[in-house]
């Protein structure tokens, strides 16, 4: 939530939450692990349900149901790329009290930040047509209405979540959370269902393998749809006005607890995404079921290879993923609109404006999976113009003062941008030019 969707006056939890941070930050006092962490917690989850959304489904499916376990070393890499990207931008929102938006607007060229801003308008629309369409899917598997159907209640559900914003941000980092908890819980319980092979689980967590290019193919998907631009402008929002300290004591307390909301936060969208790949090794590779290929399919076969409880834990993750995420796909493109051309649009017609293309699709009948898995081509496209920036940013000692990169996390995070941009590039020319 950017300062100017704070309200003037803050809700008692919101109030109760920063003094209670800032006498965390103050005192040396020891007290229980948990407590000190309690008011830190909530911006990193709200920008992780952008690494357990609809797109994510198909393709760790897929690399499950194709390789078994082979590909979950993938799953662990990217999610540690993910989570420096993540600590980043968090560190930016803390250290300067602005943006990435607001940044790129305030250092570049106009030009470049009209390209951006559209570059950037673009990926929140894909962002929310995959989001919008998991949703309206978990709908109509779930309780068989027709997707348009679907995608109406996905719309009001989604405003009445964002109606959140009004009462503060802690309310809305409850509900989110809350909402990342149900859907990792349905992980947990469909891995216990599955019964997996964990020393086959163990060995490919950390030794990397392919087989054909196809794998290959497979782990560019996995690792190019998990860092989301979206979720690196939004999450540097979300820490640039929650806790406002200026002190170099304070301010380097305050990022060693943001660090920890990360790790937290993300190391549970690790495991939703390698409980996905695990349930379809364990279920649909183990038995031979190796072209499951869509949502629909992998819903359907459930129930006769693990019983009833399993398919409905399938549909409630997918339909809990699409409204959290649908909603801070929305939240994420006021976040950039704001802070690239200061202006503000009421939430509820941007709602209505990036549910227009979800729509269509659905009216169209197109197929879903296939609508969503090109939707990640677009999201491709604007990742270098996320990561790149804020790299930029994060390295100058005149923007970050205390906070500044060191050489090595510069260099580091480098290294993982050009490796994220490669085989972005790589898995758009296999999606748009091999046969």
């Amino acid at each position: 939530m950017t300062r100017e969707n704070i309200p003037d006056r803050p809700s008692t939890a919101d109030a109760r939450t920063v003094q209670s941070a800032l006498d965390i930050l103050d005192s040396d006092r020891k007290k229980n692990r948990l407590a000190r962490l309690m008011p830190f917690l909530g911006p990193a989850f709200i920008a992780s349900v952008a690494y357990i959304d609809p797109g994510n489904f198909a393709t760790n499916i897929q690399a499950g149901a194709e390789f078994g376990y082979m590909l979950l070393w993938v799953i662990v890499a990217s999610n540690l790329m993910a989570m420096l990207i993540q600590t980043m931008s968090a560190k930016l929102g803390i250290a300067t009290g602005m943006n990435l938006a607001e940044h790129c607007r305030a250092h570049f060229p106009r030009p470049v930040v009209i390209g951006l801003w559209i570059m950037m308008e673009l990926v929140a629309m894909a962002t929310d047509l995959a989001e919008f369409l998991g949703a309206a899917l978990g709908f109509n598997l779930l309780f068989g209405v027709p997707l348009l159907v679907g995608a109406i209640l996905t719309a009001i559900a989604s405003l009445v979540i964002l109606g959140l914003e009004r009462y503060g941000f802690r309310s809305l980092e409850a509900v989110i959370t809350a909402m990342v908890g149900v859907i990792a819980l349905c992980y947990l319980l469909e891995t216990i269902i599955d019964k997996p092979e964990w020393h086959q689980v163990l060995y490919h967590s950390f030794v990397p393998q392919f087989s054909g290019a196809e794998s290959v193919i497979l782990a560019s998907g996995i690792l190019g749809a998990t860092v989301m631009p979206h979720a690196i402008f939004l999450h540097s929002a979300l820490t640039q006005g929650r806790i406002v300290v200026r002190d170099s004591v304070r301010l380097r307390k305050l990022y060693r607890y943001e660090i920890a909301d990360v790790f937290i936060a993300m190391g549970i969208a690790s495991f939703v995404n390698a409980a996905m790949l695990i349930m379809a090794a364990a279920t649909f590779y183990k038995t031979g079921l190796t072209h499951i290929a869509t949502i629909e399919e992998a819903y359907r076969t459930l129930e006769p290879l693990l019983g009833t409880g399993a398919k409905w834990f399938f549909g409630l993750s997918l339909l809990v993923a699409g409204l959290s995420s649908s909603t801070v796909g929305t939240s994420a493109g006021q976040v950039i609109m704001q802070g690239f051309l200061k202006r503000h649009i009421p939430v509820w017609i941007r709602r209505m404006v990036t549910m227009a293309p979800s729509i269509l699709v659905i009216g169209a009948g197109l197929d879903p999976t296939r609508t969503l898995v090109m939707s990640q081509v677009v999201l491709s496209f604007g990742l270098p113009f996320a990561i790149v920036p804020l790299v930029m940013f994060t390295r100058r000692s005149d923007i970050m003062g205390e906070l500044v990169n060191r050489a090595a996390t510069t260099v580091l995070s480098a290294i993982i941008a050009a490796i994220i941009i490669a085989l972005n590039i790589y898995l758009l020319y296999q999606i748009l030019f091999s046969g």
